[in-house]
């Protein structure tokens, strides 16, 4: 059975407004609700590893989901962050940040890793996705070009794989090239086609 077809006796909910997030469920036929926005503190120990972070956000971020979810409810929360030698590079402050940023990346490899955790009323299930990306040598007017034309100040990492940068900048991926834009929507069509059997199941029982 599709998926799509598996999921009509649920509820997708959705708790992020990422149009890449929201433009991938799609793309996959994934139907859902966007869930209200709410507040989350995203903090995390400071001894915990940077490959580990994003599930432990995206678990934050189910827990903190302020509605109770009905029978039939399934949540999704995710948690993108971009590491280089084993440090976190979050979303720049400004301009300027961002051309540090990507002046770092350049003539890299980072890990780009996003966390997802799905959720019922029942039970909860979270996973990572990991993606090597390699940029190769860029030159100050291409950074600079980049940044102040498609202002990528919301992006972990200051851009979008989808955008220029990446067409012109990244000369290979090792793994999903979803995940880099935020959602490793491959593994979690997947997932949540095992999440969705495993709820029927138990309701059979």
């Amino acid at each position: 059975m599709l998926l799509h077809d598996q999921l009509k006796s649920f509820r997708v909910i959705l708790a992020s407004h990422s149009p890449r997030r929201r433009g991938l469920l799609y793309q996959a036929g994934i139907d859902y609700v966007l869930a209200e926005g709410y507040e989350v503190e995203e903090c995390y120990p400071a001894t915990l590893p940077a490959d580990e972070v994003p599930q432990y956000l995206a678990e934050l971020k189910s827990q903190a989901y302020p509605g109770a979810l009905a029978p039939g409810d399934i949540l999704i929360t995710a948690d993108t962050v971009v590491c280089l030698h084993g440090q976190i590079i979050g979303k720049p402050a400004d301009r300027d940040d961002a051309v540090a940023i990507l002046s770092r990346l350049s003539g890299n490899r980072h890990t780009v890793v996003t966390g997802v955790t799905l959720r019922s009323a029942q039970k909860k299930l979270s996973f990572s996705a990991h993606s090597d990306v390699f940029f190769r040598e860029l030159t100050r007017e291409e950074i600079t070009y980049y940044i102040d034309t498609f202002r990528p100040f919301d992006k972990a990492g200051a851009y979008g794989i989808q955008e220029w940068i990446g067409s012109v900048g990244i000369t290979r991926i090792e793994g999903s090239f979803y995940n880099v834009m935020g959602l490793p929507i491959q593994q979690l069509y997947q997932r949540l086609g095992e999440f969705a059997r495993s709820l029927t199941e138990k309701g059979m029982e």
